[in-house]
C-alpha cells in the first residue's frame, strides 16, 4: 500500500487545523506550508488548540513563491495536496485587492503548476468559495449556478477555481474543487462575523464590554461547521474521478438570528447590546447565499451533521473559556 502523505497549504488556518486532525486520524503523514509572517507560537495557535502541533511537519514557504513550492513538493512527493491558503477575508480584499489577487488567485495557479511539474499523479484539492456566486443568479446555488463575484476576494477565488478546472481537463490531473459555503468553529479568526459575534457576546457576558457593533445584520448565509466541511474535502480526493462539489447545509440564517442564538445561549437579549454601525457595511454586499449540496450527498455520501445552534454554543463557550484564562 502506498504511504498516505498529505501536503496542506494554509495548515495554520481554521480548515487546515481541522483537516490535519482528520488526516492524522486516518493514518496520514501530514505536512503543511507555513508563511513566515508571525512568530511560530502565534501562527500555530489553532494546531495547538487541537493538540496536534507536534504531529504535523511544517515547512517554510509562500504561495507566491513557485520555486519554494516546487522544492517542497520534490522533497515530500505527497499523495494528496490541499490548497487552503488564501487572503481569505472579504473586507481586507477591498483594502488589498492586488495582494488578494496574487495570493488567492495566482497563488493557486502556482500550486497547480508545481503539482503538474513535480507530482502530477498526486490528487489535488482547491478551496473554492460560495462568495464566487456573489450577486446570486439562482435562489439556491449548485455546481451549475452561474458565478457573479462581488469582491476582489471572490474574483480571485473564481480565477483559482477555473484554473483548477483547466488543469484537470487539459493535463488529466485529479484536481477537485469544493465550493464551500460559510463554515465556522471556535478556531475561526476574530475578524469574521460569526466569531466577532461569539467573542462579543462572551465579553458582554463577563462584563468586559457593553455593546456589539455590526454592519449589515440582514445578510443571510448558509453556515456550517468546519469540522464537517473538511471531511467533504477529504472525501473528494478519495473518489475515482475528480469533480467540483458544493458543500453546504441547505439552511439559511440571517446575521440577526445568529446573534440571537449566541445571546440566548448566555441568557442575554441582543436588543440591549447590539449596535448597527454604517461604517461596517461592505462596498458591495452579498445579500443571501444558500447552497444545494445534493451532489455531495449522492456521490460522496456527505452531509452536514453539526447544527448551527450547536456550533454557535460551542463557539461562545470556547470564547468564554479563552477570556477567563
Amino acid at each position: 500500500m502506498t504511504e498516505k502523505k498529505a501536503f496542506i497549504t494554509g495548515i495554520t488556518g481554521q480548515d487546515g487545523a481541522y483537516l490535519s486532525q482528520l488526516l492524522l486520524n486516518e493514518g496520514y503523514e501530514v505536512h503543511g506550508l507555513m508563511r513566515r509572517s508571525a512568530s511560530a507560537h502565534v501562527a500555530t495557535n489553532r494546531l495547538d488548540w487541537l493538540g496536534i502541533t507536534r504531529d504535523v511537519h511544517l515547512h517554510d514557504g509562500n504561495l507566491t513563491d513557485l520555486s519554494a513550492l516546487i522544492r517542497t513538493l520534490q522533497e515530500l512527493q505527497p499523495t494528496e495536496i490541499y490548497n487552503l491558503a488564501a487572503q481569505s477575508f472579504v473586507k481586507s480584499s477591498w483594502q488589498q485587492p492586488l495582494l488578494t489577487g496574487s495570493v488567492t488567485g495566482m497563488g493557486a495557479a502556482n500550486v497547480l503548476e508545481a503539482v503538474r511539474i513535480v507530482c502530477p499523479e498526486a490528487r489535488y484539492y482547491q478551496a473554492s468559495s460560495s462568495e464566487m456566486y456573489g450577486l446570486i443568479q439562482e435562489p439556491v446555488q449548485s455546481e451549475t449556478t452561474p458565478f457573479y463575484p462581488r469582491s476582489p476576494y471572490a474574483a480571485a477565488k473564481l480565477y483559482a477555481h477555473w484554473m483548477t478546472v483547466n488543469y484537470r481537463e487539459s493535463f488529466g490531473m485529479h484536481a477537485s474543487s469544493g465550493i464551500l459555503f460559510n463554515h465556522e468553529s471556535p478556531l475561526r479568526g476574530p475578524e469574521f462575523v460569526t466569531r466577532k459575534v461569539t467573542d462579543g457576546v462572551a465579553r458582554i457576558k463577563l462584563g468586559l464590554e457593553s455593546e456589539l457593533r455590526l454592519g449589515n445584520i440582514d445578510a443571510k448565509r448558509d453556515w456550517g461547521h468546519a469540522r464537517d466541511y473538511v471531511r467533504a474535502m477529504w472525501l473528494m480526493l478519495q473518489q475515482d474521478e475528480p469533480d467540483d462539489y458544493v458543500v453546504a447545509t441547505g439552511r439559511t440564517t440571517t446575521v440577526r438570528d445568529m446573534c440571537r442564538i449566541a445571546f440566548e445561549h448566555v441568557g442575554l437579549t441582543p436588543d440591549a447590546h447590539l449596535v448597527i454601525d454604517p461604517e461596517l457595511f461592505r462596498p458591495a454586499e452579498v445579500d443571501v447565499l444558500l447552497g444545494d449540496a445534493s451532489k455531495a450527498k449522492d456521490r460522496l455520501g456527505w452531509q452536514a451533521e453539526i447544527t448551527l445552534e450547536d456550533m454557535i454554543a460551542e463557539m461562545v463557550d470556547a470564547d468564554l473559556a479563552r477570556l477567563r484564562q
